[in-house]
């Protein structure tokens, strides 16, 4: 039975707890200790159950409490101060970003993502993806950055998970109701929801807007449930990464072409757009239109002003992880769109394809890589496999020229660090790690934290740790109509003075759930040993449509139930935030193994540092990094499981290198992790464990939060690209229209361009202190001097004969040749450190609005054979 009208129903607050409902609607209690320490005094068992969400907490209240809490002074007192700090906050003139640029009146960047990970009970995420970008907005509000961000709002979100007998991973869904959550929509003057319009095939589907705010920065999520549309166009933010390509098309033009259109509804106008990842690439074709209608612009002249404003930022580092689309069902979708663009479907569709051609998917990374300027990797590791994996996007450039950088993740560290280890970093590191965490300085007061109050610190999360594991395990255990015996092993799990090691991720088969369980008797004697206990929390999802991935969750959940674990090992079902807090604050031992180089970055070890938590990792994405930084102090404070891997695919097997993997996890474990561990002094405190969790806050802490990430996409990226951005539309986009002009013919005119000559030839045997004299006469056809940059590259030769680790040295016009050919000179070039090298000659096209020299894809080589000159 269908309603004929529908209502909203609001708590009855008393007058004087009126604040209660500013605070609950600012997502900034999410990251607050006092905020939520508010809301549970109010009732700490609703707390829990209504999943940590202050809406449904004051909707299902007992109005005697609230009644009560209006006459605590004590309550009020502490309402009152969480008040005026959250208005101070809002309130602040003097922010990160207003210092370095002045105030800003409209936002700078539009942060699109399919997910955003910001608290508990906004279930809009999966996994790391989300987390990142629910921890860039938080950033970005602490920073003062003028950012919005743009995602969908998903109605069931993403899976529950839960566990049958046999150990294997069911799936469930749960509506949220979005009325109930601390989200508002978004209404016209006149009261009437906000609907935003995007084109499908043959009709129009409709979305409303829900904002939620997170602290200074506004989060918008499209909803395309609503009456007007069909069932199916209804379903389409149903469910996060959920149904086939159809669904999944269909979600990423809400996303990309939706998200803009809903921005302009807003009254929106971002110079910038950052895509986080490939998902809302569509949005650089609606950006693109957009320009086209505004300045009567060509598809080609209004992607000039696209490109200079768009960011891309992509975290899976094997091409089969990018969603790809067949060809027609591209077409079907958007064919229509393109075409009043007057794009034809041959070329809507190279925009998305790497060799244009009738059979060759739409991938949606191909399409952000082509419609962005600045793009980047999210560690330096993952910046080096992403160069090597998109080297043939820019045929010609050696991959450490290919034009994607990294910008190494980080976590917001006062969504992840305890209310503990906050008061103690306030008591001796100062209240500066709280509003500037991207000051190294500031954490170099971790190494004089007191050993005895941090351990003590660090004891009682353990302990609290495994409470909450038993609450979680009973839990499981009730659900599946245990015995009392299983309840009565439930209650009693996991040691809280014991050596405890985390495991908790996506259960994908690159990650090697199982490299531990490698040699059970040998892990049985680990864990078994009653003078040095060890014991293991594994958690982890795996997609609803990873078999092998489920497989190995089986695998975990049947060494539970070994005997020879029972008690030191368990599985926590249902993997969510609420667990991820707990075990990021409680282990002693991060575990991350995944088969490299197959980890982007891997943030959840961020947040077991940020803890105190030393990690305990293969060479892989971030831990890569912060291992190489600090190996020459013996390492950050943690430990790193075998060597690196190269980059390429190698002729071991991945068998081999699990083995490999394996013994030297082991290894680790019985020669210095858990000797460290135990090795007490009289006063039973672990020495060398403390002085490594202190080298570890120490060392990383300034360098793994997404303080310093926001300031690095903002000076690098977000700033430069909005000053581009005005300058090509400036004088009705004159210079987007000369940019575009440029180009087209800079790529008529390149084939022309050759290196005639280069001389002299080197002498045979060069001092170290010796300098290069270089001269080459170069054929550029129509183009001038001043659009081109002649480079002399030199370097390293490798045992193949080729330069392995090549430089570029610019080199000057000096004049014109005969036959119309051009001088170029470099003078007084270094020779370098010993050793065969070489050197070439190469041209490419230089402009002042390029990003990047490589960034047409065009480069001209001298041939070997080149004549004296």
């Amino acid at each position: 039975m269908k309603p004929i009208r529908t209502y909203t129903v609001v708590p009855t607050l008393p007058p004087r707890l009126g604040r209660l409902r500013d605070l609950a609607y600012n997502l900034r209690w999410a990251w607050d200790h006092a905020t939520i320490e508010l809301f549970r005094r109010l009732d700490r068992e609703l707390w829990e159950a209504t999943g940590h969400n202050p809406v449904l907490l004051l909707g299902r209240v007992d109005q005697g409490r609230l009644d009560a809490a209006a006459r605590d002074e004590g309550f009020l007192g502490q309402l009152d101060g969480v008040s005026r700090a959250l208005d101070a906050y809002m309130a602040e003139p003097s922010t990160w970003f207003a210092r370095q640029e002045g105030p800003t009146p409209s936002p700078l960047v539009a942060y699109f993502s399919a997910e955003f990970g910001v608290t508990d009970c906004l279930e809009v995420f999966a996994g790391g993806l989300g987390i990142l970008a629910g921890d860039h907005l938080k950033s970005a509000s602490d920073l003062g950055v003028p950012l919005v961000g743009v995602g969908l709002a998903y109605r069931q979100g993403y899976f529950h998970q839960s566990l049958d007998e046999g150990g294997w991973q069911r799936e469930s869904y749960r509506d949220n109701d979005f009325h109930s959550l601390p989200m508002t929509l978004e209404r016209t003057g006149a009261g009437e929801p906000i609907q935003v319009l995007i084109p499908f095939p043959g009709r129009t589907v409709g979305a409303q807007v829900w904002r939620a705010q997170v602290g200074r920065i506004p989060l918008y999520l499209l909803d395309t449930n609503v009456e007007e549309n069909l069932a199916e166009d209804r379903d389409i933010t149903g469910r996060l990464y959920g149904g086939d390509q159809d669904v999944r098309i269909r979600q990423e033009i809400v996303l990309g072409i939706g998200g803009c259109r809903m921005l302009a509804a807003l009254g929106l106008d971002a110079a910038v757009c950052h895509m986080n990842e490939g998902h809302a690439a569509f949005l650089a074709l609606e950006r693109a239109r957009r320009l086209m209608e505004r300045y009567t612009l060509t598809f080609e002249e209004a992607t000039e002003a696209v490109r200079a404003g768009v960011v891309f930022t992509t975290h899976t580092p094997v091409p089969a992880g990018h969603d790809r689309f067949p060809p027609a069902l591209v077409e079907r979708y958007l064919g229509e769109y393109a075409a009043g663009m007057a794009l034809s479907s041959r070329d809507l569709l190279a925009l998305g394809q790497t060799r244009p051609s009738p059979d060759e998917p739409f991938g949606m990374a191909v399409l952000a890589l082509r419609m962005a300027a600045h793009r980047n990797a999210v560690s330096r590791l993952h910046g080096e496999v992403t160069r090597q994996m998109w080297q043939g996007f820019w045929p010609g450039v050696p991959v450490d020229d290919v034009p994607i950088g990294h910008v190494t993740n980080g976590v917001h560290f006062r969504s992840w660090i305890s209310h503990e280890m906050d008061r103690l970093y306030d008591r001796h590191v100062g209240t500066r790690w709280r509003e500037e965490p991207a000051d190294r300085m500031v954490w170099e007061g971790a190494a004089r934290l007191p050993a005895e109050e941090l351990w003590r610190t660090h004891e009682q999360r353990r302990e609290r740790l495994v409470a909450f594991a038993r609450r979680r395990l009973r839990a499981q255990a009730l659900r599946q109509g245990a015995s009392y015996e299983r309840l009565a092993a439930a209650d009693e799990a996991l040691d809280p003075r014991a050596l405890t090691l985390g495991f908790a991720r996506r259960f994908a088969v690159y990650k090697r759930a199982t490299l531990l369980f490698r040699d059970p008797d040998r892990l049985a004697r680990l864990l078994a040993n009653p003078e040095r206990p060890v014991q293991l929390l594994f958690a982890g999802k795996s997609h609803p449509r990873d078999e092998p991935g489920k497989e190995l969750v089986q695998q975990v959940t049947r060494f539970v139930a070994d005997p020879r674990f029972r008690g030191k090992l368990v599985f926590l079902e249902d993997y969510d935030l609420a667990a991820a807090r707990s075990l990021v604050q409680g282990v002693d031992v991060w575990l991350n193994t995944p088969r490299p180089p197959q980890e982007a970055s891997g943030t959840s070890g961020m947040k077991a540092m940020a803890n105190g938590v030393l990690n305990l990792s293969v060479l892989d994405g971030w831990w890569a990094e912060a291992w190489e930084d600090t190996r020459e102090i013996g390492g950050p404070g943690g430990w790193a499981i075998g060597d690196r891997a190269p980059l390429l695919e190698t002729e071991e097997e991945p068998e081999e290198r699990d083995r490999r993997d394996a013994e030297a996890l082991y290894a680790l474990l019985e020669r210095e992790v858990v000797p460290t561990f135990y090795q007490r002094d009289e006063t039973g405190l672990p020495c060398g464990w403390i002085e490594r969790m202190k080298i570890s806050l120490a060392r990383l802490g300034g360098v793994f939060n997404t303080h310093r990430m926001v300031q690095e996409y903002t000076e690098r990226f977000y700033v430069p690209s909005a000053v581009h951005v005005m300058s090509l539309l400036d004088d009705e986009a004159a210079q987007a229209r000369s940019a575009a002009a440029w180009i087209a013919r800079v790529r008529t005119a390149w084939p022309e361009v050759r290196v005639e000559s280069v001389s002299p030839a080197p002498n045979p045997s060069l001092g170290a202190n010796d300098l290069l004299h270089v001269r080459a006469r170069v054929a550029l056809g129509s183009l001038s001097p001043d659009e081109v940059e002649v480079q002399l590259y030199l370097g390293r030769l490798g045992a193949s004969g080729e330069l392995d680790t090549g430089g570029a040295v610019p080199m000057l016009s000096i004049g014109q040749a005969s036959g119309g050919t051009h001088l170029f000179e470099a003078n007084g070039v270094p020779c370098g450190a010993s050793g065969l090298h070489g050197y070439t000659v190469r041209v490419l096209p230089r402009h002042v609005w390029l990003p990047s020299l490589f960034e047409p894809g065009l480069v001209v080589w001298a041939t070997p054979d080149l004549p004296p000159q």
